[in-house]
């Protein structure tokens, strides 16, 4: 396979992973019944505090390997001090959550910007590319998968230890109740809020964790406006197109990344004369059509077409069924 086609790949994959690791960071949150609508301005603030971070700790002497850790830290804290507030809004306060988190995507974005304003465009600490051992010299795959930054081998590790929590350990089944069925997950004794509190903040730590690996390794640095905005908005949608399922979120979010690429490709041709805005307006487009196949039981409809076995098969790779609990609140008493 020749060169310049595995790098494009390789590119794929590293510019998906930070829509990876926030889409699995919000299916862990909407798998729990809490809709988190801040992502956008949270992956923002996050990129913003995690580079200012790791920028101040290396002016200050840290080593570059300390500065990075810092600045990681301080973005999945951002990204999780941001889910906290939707979870009291919408727990505790009793808060419409799609509110909270459209108020709240609103500010930290303006807040991102304007905080972030003093560090546009100044050269930090950047996270390098890590070869793996014997993996990164495999044929096809080792250029593809195992030369890169830190970050994407977070994100290979987060999609199958996501899945194997979700899917195989008894937390990861109370989880599941609390999405699908919080009155029979308390019955069995489950603390349904304190879990609902738990999973937000984890899954806006690691929607802080996309933040840093924009600013840290994706795209170094900071400016403004800032490069990764409207990404939160593409993996709240790559949710709900890979139908909360770790996989299929994936598949999502490199789906969204390789439209991006040939989206570039093509404008770098010369040869095709396509309208730049039209085709930066290609990967929302056939996601936003996605999403609408998807809500209106296209698909379903689609699928009773097919032979009995294949279309069982199907329906349970395609399913797309929210938690049936989701954005809703729960009354202990």
């Amino acid at each position: 396979m020749n060169e310049p086609f595995l790098l494009i790949l390789g590119s794929i994959v590293s510019n998906a992973t930070p829509l990876v690791i926030a889409s699995i960071g919000e299916t862990i949150t909407e798998r729990a019944g809490v809709v988190n609508l801040s992502l956008d301005g949270s992956i923002m603030l996050s990129a913003m505090a995690g580079f200012v971070a790791a920028y101040a700790a290396a002016n200050g002497g840290s080593p570059t390997e300390l500065s990075l850790l810092i600045g990681v830290l301080v973005a999945m804290a951002a990204g999780a001090l941001v889910a906290l507030i939707v979870a009291v809004g919408g727990i505790a306060l009793r808060r419409d959550q799609v509110a909270v988190g459209f108020v709240l995507t609103l500010l930290t974005a303006d807040l991102a910007q304007f905080l972030g304003q003093s560090y546009t465009r100044i050269p930090g600490p950047t996270v390098g590319q890590w070869v793996l051992p014997v993996l990164g010299d495999l044929p096809v795959v080792g250029p593809v998968l195992f030369r890169h930054n830190i970050f994407v081998y977070i994100s290979f590790v987060l999609i199958f230890a996501c899945w194997f929590w979700l899917f195989r350990t008894r937390s990861g089944l109370a989880l599941r109740a609390v999405g699908e069925r919080p009155e029979a997950a308390f019955a069995r004794g489950v603390d349904v809020n304190r879990l609902r509190y738990v999973y937000t903040v984890l899954g806006g730590a690691l929607v802080g964790l996309a933040g840093a690996a924009y600013s840290l390794g994706i795209k170094p640095g900071w400016a403004t406006p800032p490069p990764m905005r409207g990404d939160g908005w593409i993996a709240l949608a790559i949710v709900i197109f890979g139908g909360w399922h770790p996989f299929r979120v994936v598949l999502g979010a490199y789906l969204f990344a390789a439209l991006r690429a040939v989206s570039t490709a093509i404008q770098r041709t010369p040869d095709i004369q396509i309208s730049p805005v039209l085709l930066n307006l290609l990967p929302w487009i056939l996601m936003i059509a996605t999403l609408v196949a998807v809500s209106s039981g296209a698909i379903e409809r689609l699928m009773r077409l097919l032979p009995g076995s294949f279309q069982r098969w199907t329906r349970n790779v395609l399913r797309s069924d929210p938690p049936a609990a989701l954005g809703t609140r729960f009354d202990a008493g």
